[in-house]
């Protein structure tokens, strides 16, 4: 590191079920760190709202906490926000209309079929990089659109402005109008080609462009907080990514050719690409962030249940995840016991709304432990699916896989998606990745730290090998796999 520094960058990182802040100083450690929950609701199946001004609250919360511990000066903030979760507000006060709908939210279904049935998936394919799928956020702004503002006359002269979390939080912490390049890459709307807004999909999902906020770096300099926010007030953010985007910046990731992937309610894996991303990989094109107007282009690939198959399965067998752990490895194998888990449909590289969730091979002879083993592979065998694909848009095949997220402090799990991939995997003992890719960014985008200093920082990893015996199961695991998924799909493969 290059000299020593005094006060701390301060990074946010607003998840579905919780915020983390924590403190890092000059040498990329973190010293302190807090924690608060945040709700949401299921009004209906296959619907989550979460409350904006209780996320604004845990936010403060967990700063104060923060500032409080270290004592020192806050040199700038970062943030990094769950993605594709879209909310509606008013422009002037920044008061949300409305919930914040999570990008699980399945709700716009009927309308993504509406619009398929139109002819519109390879338009909005090939302007967005997105396939057409209710998970971005155009088609939850559209639907909150309807409630509150049906006729989109207040939309159209610019007094709603509608966006993805960080455009929110920022708009209302700074009153200022922006979202950043990587978030609005999620939302649908922006052209991937050019990193701006698309009339053509605005028209689409019946959106006026007044209302869509200017796109910005994601280490622009945001207006200073005011000052009747707390702790935060006068800070500027300089750094902001989506969490998935933030995790592989902490990774340390700047060139194509590693992937990552991240292990949370669902999973991330993304990489940097060099061009564009073919539609027939099941890979989805992205910015993964743009700094001095150069936006870096990713490849992602999305599945939807990974954390939360864990714990559906404990709560449908009555136990905590740690017994569920402790069942799974009770046996030597999954008895023929197979766990697809499309609570809402598949995600990457099946992009499959209609698959419904199955599970197969099971009979007189298997038991809870059994059925437990089924959903922990469920994880590594989705994952994997969707790295064969990465093979693809990389070009090459992906040997190391850069792992981080909570379900990955599970060797046993670490070490499965090792045996089960006949890929190394590198997992992060940095729990906070995310938010320290924010904190990385925000600190660079000051001039706190410089390149060098952030790719000198401590990245702790453990590393998991394929085990020499695996190879024996793995095809006959993967070919079980490979049916329970056509089960799974029986209605597109009708």
């Amino acid at each position: 590191m290059s000299g020593v520094r005094g006060g701390v960058v301060v990074a946010v990182d607003q998840g579905t079920s919780s915020t983390k802040t924590v403190a890092m100083d000059g040498s990329g450690q973190l010293v302190a760190r807090a924690t608060t929950p945040v709700g949401q609701a299921n009004p209906r199946p296959g619907w989550l709202e979460q409350d904006p001004e209780e996320i604004l609250a845990s936010v403060l919360a967990s700063v104060a906490e923060v500032v409080a511990e270290v004592g020192t000066d806050v040199v700038t903030v970062g943030l990094s926000n769950q993605r594709e979760s879209a909310l509606v507000w008013e422009t002037a006060s920044g008061r949300p209309l409305g919930p914040m709908l999570g990008w699980q939210d399945r709700r716009t279904v009927p309308r993504a079929q509406e619009l398929a049935r139109a002819g519109a998936s390879d338009a909005i394919r090939r302007i967005s990089g997105l396939p057409l799928d209710p998970m971005f956020s155009a088609l939850k702004i559209e639907w909150l659109l309807d409630q509150v503002d049906p006729d989109r006359s207040l939309a159209a002269r610019g007094a709603i402005t509608v966006g993805t979390l960080d455009a929110w939080l920022l708009s209302r912490l700074t009153g200022e109008r922006r979202i950043e390049a990587g978030n609005a890459s999620r939302t649908q709307l922006l052209d991937v080609a050019t990193a701006s807004w698309s009339e053509e999909l605005a028209a689409l999902f019946r959106i006026p462009m007044a209302a869509l906020p200017p796109i910005v770096d994601s280490d622009a300099v945001s207006r200073p907080v005011a000052e009747s926010w707390g702790d935060l007030a006068g800070l500027s953010f300089s750094g902001v990514l989506g969490d998935s985007h933030a995790a592989l910046f902490a990774h340390g990731v700047r060139e194509p050719g590693l992937v990552k992937v991240t292990y949370g309610t669902g999973s991330s894996v993304m990489g940097l690409s060099a061009g564009s991303v073919a539609e027939a990989t099941g890979m989805v094109e992205t910015l993964g962030w743009q700094r001095a107007g150069v936006p870096a282009r990713a490849f992602e690939g999305n599945i939807l249940s990974v954390g939360s198959t864990l714990l559906w399965v404990a709560d449908m067998l009555g136990c905590t995840t740690e017994e569920l752990d402790r069942l799974a490895r009770s046996v030597p194998d999954n008895g023929g016991v197979y766990l697809v888990p499309a609570f809402s449909g598949l995600g990457a590289p099946w992009w499959d709304e209609a698959a419904s969730s199955v599970m197969v091979g099971f009979g007189p002879g298997n038991g809870r432990a059994h059925v437990a083993r089924g959903a922990f592979e469920s994880i590594p065998l989705q994952i994997e699916d969707v790295l064969e694909r990465a093979d693809q848009a990389s070009g090459v095949r992906v040997a190391t896989v850069l792992t981080d997220g909570g379900p990955t402090r599970n060797d046993w799990l670490m070490q499965m998606q090792a045996d089960l991939s006949n890929r190394q995997v590198q997992r992060s003992d940095v729990a906070e990745l995310s938010v320290s890719g924010a904190a990385h960014l925000a600190g660079l985008s000051v001039g706190w730290w410089s390149e060098a200093d952030v790719a000198a920082m401590p990245r702790q990893r453990t590393q998991f090998e394929p085990a020499p015996d695996a190879g024996r199961s793995r095809a006959a695991i993967r070919g079980g796999w490979a049916d329970a998924l056509r089960r799974a799909r029986v209605s597109r493969s009708a």
